[in-house]
């Protein structure tokens, strides 16, 4: 194989793969929702997986992103774009969670994204971690913000887990008490959460090594002898 560099091209290393002493702590999920109206079912959505997770044992943040500029329209040290970015370097799995708005996920969910950068110094915040991605319609059921979120989840490299759930005429799912009735919506929540808890537990330890690329250590290397001759030459 002419084009592959061998000091590059590692063997897999099983013992990297099923370490010794898994982490025994609960799981760090952190959930983002798409809307800030003051019914928003997205939130009671995300609100209910949280219980879940709870009940599962996880530790759990939510980010309620009132108050959040546009991308760009103010500096990374605005005290809620800080509360975020503070927040995915925290957590080892995330959720997802937005209404389906124009055939797509809402400006607010996609500005939550767009606010974690891909890399915050040498530390990529999102690499390697898990994620689930559910949606709420206000008609009938459809996979577009859901589809969308896992194009995004792909870009920030996150393992995003086979299970979803898209929540149709979601005002209808929702007692007085702001509490999601037992359905088969419902039960799909639950399976997405249960799916999430496990697959975080299987990858939290082993996702540096998961994600650990051929093509990037090679870069690495050149990069480091490029920097090394240039001090010989100085």
């Amino acid at each position: 194989m002419p084009a592959l560099q061998p000091a590059h091209w590692h063997a897999i290393d099983r013992s990297r793969l099923f370490p010794a002493a898994p982490s025994a702590h609960p799981p760090r999920i952190l959930l983002l929702y798409g809307s800030v109206r003051p019914r928003s079912f997205s939130r009671l959505v995300t609100l209910e997986a949280e219980r879940l997770l709870r009940a599962l044992g996880a530790d759990t943040r939510i980010f309620h992103a009132n108050g959040l500029p546009l991308p760009d329209d103010a500096p990374d040290s605005h005290p809620k774009v800080a509360e975020l970015r503070e927040a995915v370097q925290w957590a080892e799995g995330m959720v997802w969670c937005s209404p389906e708005r124009h055939g797509a996920m809402t400006a607010i969910m996609k500005a939550q994204i767009d606010w974690i950068p891909l890399a915050l110094g040498a530390v990529r915040p999102t690499q390697g971690k898990t994620l689930a991605v559910m949606q709420v319609s206000g008609g009938s059921q459809s996979f577009n913000a859901v589809n969308q979120m896992r194009v995004l989840g792909r870009w920030m490299r996150m393992l995003t887990i086979p299970n979803q759930s898209s929540v149709a005429k979601a005002y209808q799912e929702f007692g007085d008490d702001d509490r999601m009735k037992p359905s088969a919506y419902y039960d799909r929540v639950a399976d997405v959460m249960e799916e999430l808890f496990k697959f975080t537990l299987l990858t939290r330890d082993v996702a540096p090594y998961l994600v650990d690329r051929y093509s990037e250590r090679k870069e690495s290397a050149e990069a480091l002898e490029r920097r090394v001759d240039l001090r010989r030459s100085v």
